[in-house]
């Protein structure tokens, strides 16, 4: 029970649990503080500790509703309890309530768009702190360790950050970053704690708190031996993902595209990418040596004790063997933070190639030739070895992108929800939408007869994955789905089945397709965000599906 010492943590208690704690408590659509003096002196840090966990408030239903037939409640918390602001934000989510004419998903995007900045940012320094941060410096290879702009994105419900899911939750925001000084300054600390987290432990794809936040570490538990050894304190889970460290790179370029600003090309990032070459040198290396044909033991290996078969790697650790010569790089685990069964994943390894050519054009603009050169060659080698290895002539749909290779001609024919993926190619930019071979694999991946993860039921369809089992759909591939189509029909239906599926207002990790109302995972930042990304895609490109016919184009950029 909570026991509140003054009238003032009374009101500040009922305004962040919502209406439906206290009738008489206003809140209207955008969540903004009625004027009462008793509010303005209150102090904020009180309303912070009075807010109620996320996770348990996403899964009650908030007033007001939309005034659509699905009447969705509003999920956003109290502006006392939100974890950072932007008034351009606010402004494109006016702008959207006000054009869309279905007002259900209107609500959605009202609660998604803003999903991340509201509830995720755990915390943020804006560079004046540096004071503060040197006492984290250990010596010259540490200088500037920790210094400038941070911010610590956690994915929602779990109090870790993943490089992949920070980075795409923080996407729909990159095109506000010129206009917004503090959504610029919230990117770029993604950006430098991101770079500290690459330099610790290169191989790993969770991270705790960074140590200068005071905030404290959270232990999932698990006995994960691990090569090379990690800081639990410091890592949260160390599954080693190529697209990971692609990710990284794409924030940075996402960054520089939108704003044109190169302030995180620090000497900390330099040596964030310099690591990241030197992992990928390491990890296309074959499992038996060219030379001699003798096994030799990769430096990444992952064992965990567990009766779930995606959740670690056979042989030792070491996973099934890839060949030389390929061209392409090992991913140990696919996006899902699933175990890959053959380690040439084509999804990462296409994106890692986009993101490797899309920095070395950054880096020749700013002088780094040799550097650049290198990331374009090691782009360019990727994106080849994908065309000979990766694509594989299927009897019923022509030449596919398989999913996994092995180099020995082996392959992997199917496709998860989690993104990178193989639908999502021409979003990453590795290939255009009307691409022969990306439209037969389109084809393949969205029928379940070609993909076996291709889930269909009586409530809901979509791709899903090992990860949740073969009864749910992830509503991200739907929304991917949309976002790689022009047929307006096929666009209106994914529009609506995810509309469907969002009972709360916003989007779950996955839904039950024979029963909408079991889902997982009630507060999901990526999944919001990918919504957030659609609507807004959808906006700029098929207007006349959320605005009505004749309507122009909505650009936030």
């Amino acid at each position: 029970m909570l026991f509140l010492s003054s009238a003032a943590l009374l009101v500040a208690y009922v305004d962040a649990v919502g209406a439906d704690f206290h009738p008489a408590v206003e809140v209207n659509p955008h969540g903004k503080m009625p004027q009462e003096p008793i509010k303005a002196t209150l102090d904020k840090a009180k309303y912070r500790h009075a807010c109620p966990d996320y996770k348990t408030y996403a899964m009650r239903m908030h007033p007001p509703y939309s005034q659509g037939p699905m009447e969705l409640p509003f999920q956003r918390p109290s502006r006392h309890c939100r974890t950072f602001e932007s008034p351009l934000v606010e402004q494109v989510i006016d702008d959207m309530n006000a054009k869309m004419i279905d007002k259900d998903l209107a609500r959605i995007f009202e609660n998604s768009f803003p999903n991340t900045l509201d509830t995720t940012v755990r915390w943020h320094v804006n560079g004046t702190e540096d004071k503060k941060a040197k006492k984290w410096i250990k010596g010259n290879r540490d200088e500037g360790k920790w210094e400038g702009a941070q911010s610590f994105i956690v994915t929602g419900d779990i109090n870790a950050e993943w490089l992949r899911d920070s980075t795409n939750q923080l996407a729909q925001y990159q095109p506000l970053a010129k206009k917004d000084k503090a959504i610029e300054n919230l990117i770029l600390g993604a950006i430098n704690t991101q770079v500290e987290y690459v330099i610790g432990s290169p191989y790993c794809n969770a991270f705790q708190p960074p140590p200068p936040s005071g905030l404290s570490p959270t232990y999932g538990g698990g006995e994960d031996d691990v090569h090379p050894v990690y800081e639990p304190s410091f890592v949260f889970e160390c599954k080693y993902e190529l697209d990971s460290l692609a990710h990284f790179l794409a924030l940075g370029n996402q960054f520089y595209n939108h704003t044109g600003s190169t302030d995180f090309l620090t000497p900390r990032w330099y040596l964030a990418l310099e690591t990241v070459i030197d992992i990928l040198k390491r990890q296309e290396k074959p499992t038996f040596n060219d030379e001699t044909g003798q096994f030799e033991r990769n430096e990444y290996t992952f064992q965990r004790r567990t009766n779930t078969g995606t959740e670690t790697l056979n042989l030792a650790g070491v996973g099934n063997p890839l060949n030389g010569g390929t061209g392409l790089i090992r991913s140990a685990f696919r996006p899902s933070d699933d175990a890959t069964i053959l380690g040439f994943f084509i999804p990462s390894n296409a994106m890692m190639a986009v993101e490797l050519k899309r920095c070395a054009a950054m880096l020749f603009k700013v002088g780094k030739k040799k550097l650049a050169t290198t990331l374009l060659n090691r782009g360019e080698s990727i994106e080849a070895g994908i065309w000979e290895h990766g694509v594989i002539h299927h009897k019923k749909y022509g030449n596919v992108f398989a999913f996994e290779v092995d180099g020995f001609g082996s392959s992997i024919l199917m496709d998860d929800a989690n993104l990178p993926s193989l639908l999502a190619l021409p979003i990453l930019g590795f290939c255009e939408q009307d691409d022969k071979t990306y439209q037969n694999t389109r084809t393949m991946i969205l029928d379940k007869v070609g993909n076996p993860y291709y889930l269909v039921g009586n409530d809901f369809q979509g791709i899903g994955g090992p990860h949740i089992g073969l009864q749910h759909a992830w509503p991200m591939s739907v929304l991917v789905q949309a976002m790689t189509s022009e047929d307006d029909d096929e666009i209106a239906y994914c529009l609506k089945i995810v509309r469907g599926s969002a009972r709360f207002g916003l989007v779950h990790e996955s839904v039950n397709v024979n029963m909408i109302r079991d889902y997982t995972r009630s507060w999901f930042a990526w999944a919001n965000s990918v919504f957030a990304q659609t609507i807004l895609d959808l906006a700029r490109r098929k207007p006349h599906l959320l605005f009505g016919e004749g309507a122009e184009p909505y650009v936030i950029e």
